[in-house]
């Protein structure tokens, strides 16, 4: 009996230990994909008022665990019965964050920033909406995110018994959660651990300067993450279709990948844009 349940015991070992090197492996070919995550998430995370930020924050955490719920199985699924639907759902995705990227591009440049009484009356009357509609958001790209962080460690285990194949990619999700939004919690904290710094430094010492330093480099580093959240959703939604459309892939071999991906993200989401654009006009215009 005692032989039996330490040869159970054997097993379980030898499948944690297949599991922890697959996942180590898949983790490493996620590595620029979790990086784009994280850029993403944090630019999405920031702009709320300081007692908004947490609750914010662990909406959105709590929204990308229920998309990995629905993925990882859901992939596995497809993965085993319709391999195609994976790389449709993956363009489809694509074109989505190409949108999402361009239309931040276009706003940017084209549309005049509102100033004065314009701002005051917006957050007062649309701070809760703007608030839930940022939270949708950012699910919504957690979930397209989430399905490349997915394949990716799927596609690195293929070769794997099935149950391997299930527990890799169920603890890359979760460590991909987890890791993405602890970072991200901290990014947008910064200011506050800042000003307990100073508060307990007598505002002189190593402590004051750090605390300094921290609530100065908030603002900076929001605005870094904006423009760098943009060009990873460009340049994730280029990689999307450059690896998964056969005569993108090598179009322009004697161009960088990632400047072709960068192009290829801006042109579909010029091409999504104006069809979004077009839909809305005519939509418009029979509700008129």
């Amino acid at each position: 009996m005692a032989s039996g349940i330490f040869a159970v015991l054997d097993d379980i070992a030898a499948l944690m230990d297949d599991v922890a090197v697959a996942a180590k492996v898949a983790t490493k070919k996620t590595a620029g994909i979790l990086g784009d995550d994280l850029a993403v998430n944090a630019e999405k995370a920031t702009g709320f008022l300081s007692s908004r930020e947490i609750p914010v924050l662990w909406a959105i955490t709590k929204g990308s665990f229920l998309n990995k719920l629905i993925i990882v199985p859901l992939a596995l699924l497809l993965n085993a019965f319709f391999p195609i639907a994976i790389v449709v759902i993956l363009v489809l995705g694509g074109a989505f964050l190409a949108f999402e990227g361009v239309e931040k591009v276009i706003e940017y440049f084209f549309h005049r920033a509102k100033e004065g009484e314009e701002v005051r009356v917006e957050v007062v009357e649309d701070a809760a909406v703007a608030e839930k509609a940022k939270v949708k958001s950012a699910i919504t790209t957690d979930f397209i995110l989430s399905v490349e962080i997915v394949i990716i460690a799927l596609g690195s285990v293929l070769d794997k018994p099935m149950t391997i194949q299930i527990l890799t990619v169920s603890v890359v999700a979760i460590v991909a959660t987890i890791g993405v939004y602890g970072i991200v919690a901290l990014i947008v904290r910064m200011d506050d651990a800042g000003y307990r710094l100073i508060k307990h430094s007598g505002e002189k010492g190593i402590l004051f300067a750090l605390g300094t330093f921290l609530v100065k480099a908030l603002p900076v580093i929001i605005k870094g993450l904006s423009v760098v959240g943009t060009i990873a959703l460009i340049l994730v939604a280029g990689g999307i279709f450059t690896h998964n459309i056969g005569f993108l892939h090598g179009l322009f071999p004697s161009i960088p990948a990632i400047v072709v991906e960068f192009l290829i993200g801006i042109v579909v989401g010029l091409i999504v844009v104006a069809l979004v654009t077009i839909v809305k006009k005519i939509i418009s215009k029979f509700r008129k």
